[in-house]
């Protein structure tokens, strides 16, 4: 990671005061956590914050994570703006990897008390403070738009009421409805609490939410107040849907023309703050949810739906709902201007657990005796702590109730039906050679930590199938 200079000019201790008492009177405190220093370039007041997540994004789906054929020309500016993580992970599949970023926990920390898909009852508790609750908090006005997937049967546990001030969206993925899941709950639309269309126009989706997003920027972006806009594509998750503006576009089939229309709607919101003026003081975080779904389940291969349908793990093993590295690790990418330097690409382990506490800590958010799983990675992405702060990361499967995998630095253990495997990620990315034999301290070692990370978290370890 780069580091900032300090000042470069020595002067007299007295000049030096009457230099920061300048300062501080023409620019203002600092708004951040008490942990940050003042540095060349810094933005001195708390950032708009927008987070943009893609759903079922594989890590190789774009071109600065080195897809050869689809087109993501905003995605990747926005990339090397900022900084771009190679080791980002998440929970394998939806719930549990929104659940991380909207709360800042594991799933299996939180009793959400049943299911929050199509007929399910459950939903993120009143207890629980999430990231729109926790902006709120520093006066930030807050929006979503898209899936939210964490709870809708009651309406206590829609966004309106989970901390956003404005909501349009589904409350779901979208294949929830015949004949990919035998429901016949109605899979509609939401503008706040009330239901607005039925059945839902999904080819426009993604330019529906577009539209809002540059409306909501556009409307708040001179308030006093800053704003935190969370926007949840539907796309490119199963059934695939475009407009007729994209369809037939990419050189990558339709699942290519999904994913240029998503940078497409990436570079509309970048292209509003730069003529908003905001850009320079607007945190921009861009991710997938999890991995690609390669791994379809009968009931998703009919009505039109191919295989191929589906995005690439690039260079990494397994895809959604796997522990493998291609269940989890996704396409991520920060941007700051004058916080965080442009041109970043590191390998060092973050997760989707992170980037709650931290624009919490971004905004100066007392989170109390939160039990939170996240990391504070402020001191690392601004130059002034070399690596981050995470060094380990649990892989569950299903609900997040068993611990199948577990990774410490640069190696992972991973219970298999076969026997244990043992990767070194930096070295072998792609899991393809297990040293489970020729290093058995280090299995040893990290089978340790996974007894003892899944007693803390009162869930069981895999028990492979041959035992």
């Amino acid at each position: 990671m780069k580091m900032y200079p300090p000042y470069g000019f020595i002067f007299h201790k007295r000049v030096q005061l009457l230099f920061v008492l300048l300062v501080f009177l023409v620019a203002g405190v600092p708004k951040y956590g008490a942990a940050q220093s003042m540095k060349p370039g810094m933005a001195l007041a708390p950032p708009n914050i927008i987070v943009l997540f893609a759903d079922d994004m594989g890590y190789g789906d774009l071109g600065s994570y080195g897809h050869p054929t689809i087109r993501t020309p905003n995605i990747d500016r926005l990339a090397g703006d900022g900084i771009r993580f190679t080791s980002f992970v998440t929970g394998n599949w939806c719930v549990p990897s929104r659940t991380q970023l909207i709360t800042g926990r594991y799933m299996n920390r939180i009793n959400f008390e049943g299911h929050t898909g199509a007929d399910g009852t459950g939903g993120i508790p009143d207890s629980v403070l999430t990231l729109a609750e926790g902006l709120k908090k520093a006066n930030y006005q807050t929006a979503m738009l898209g899936k939210w997937h964490l709870g809708y049967k009651e309406d206590r546990f829609l966004p309106p009421n989970q901390g956003f001030d404005y909501w349009f969206g589904l409350p779901y993925s979208n294949d929830y409805m015949r004949p990919w899941v035998q429901t016949d709950e109605p899979l509609v639309l939401y503008r706040n609490l009330e239901i607005i269309e039925h059945p839902i126009e999904q080819t426009t989706l993604t330019q529906r939410y577009t539209a809002e997003s540059i409306r909501y920027i556009t409307a708040h972006a001179h308030n006093k107040q800053p704003f935190f806009l969370y926007l949840a594509y539907n796309m490119p998750h199963l059934p695939l849907q475009t407009t007729d503006q994209f369809r037939g576009r990419s050189n990558a089939g339709l699942y290519g023309d999904v994913i240029e229309e998503l940078d497409w709607s990436v570079g509309q919101i970048l292209e509003t703050l730069e003529d908003q003026g905001i850009a320079g003081n607007t945190l921009v975080f861009f991710a997938s949810d999890n991995g690609p779904w390669l791994n379809l389940p009968n009931r998703m291969k009919q009505n039109g739906i191919e295989v191929w349908h589906a995005g690439s793990p690039g260079p990494l093993r397994g895809s959604k709902a796997t522990t493998y590295e291609g269940g989890s690790r996704v396409p991520a990418i920060i941007r700051w201007p004058g916080t965080i330097a442009p041109g970043q690409v590191t390998d060092q382990l973050v997760a989707s657990l992170d980037i709650y506490r931290t624009l919490l800590q971004i905004a100066a958010v007392d989170v109390g005796n939160e039990q939170l799983d996240g990391y504070d990675l402020l001191p690392f992405l601004t130059g002034q702590a070399a690596a981050s702060p995470r060094n380990e990361y649990p892989y569950f499967l299903g609900d997040d109730e068993t611990l199948q995998a577990f990774r410490e630095g640069a190696w992972k253990l991973r219970l298999g039906d076969m026997g244990p495997e043992l990767y070194n990620l930096q070295e072998d990315p792609a899991e393809r050679h297990n040293r489970a034999a020729s290093e058995q301290e280090i299995g040893q070692r990290l089978r340790q930590k996974m007894e003892k990370t899944a007693a803390n978290l009162r869930v069981s370890v895999y028990v492979p199938a041959s035992n």
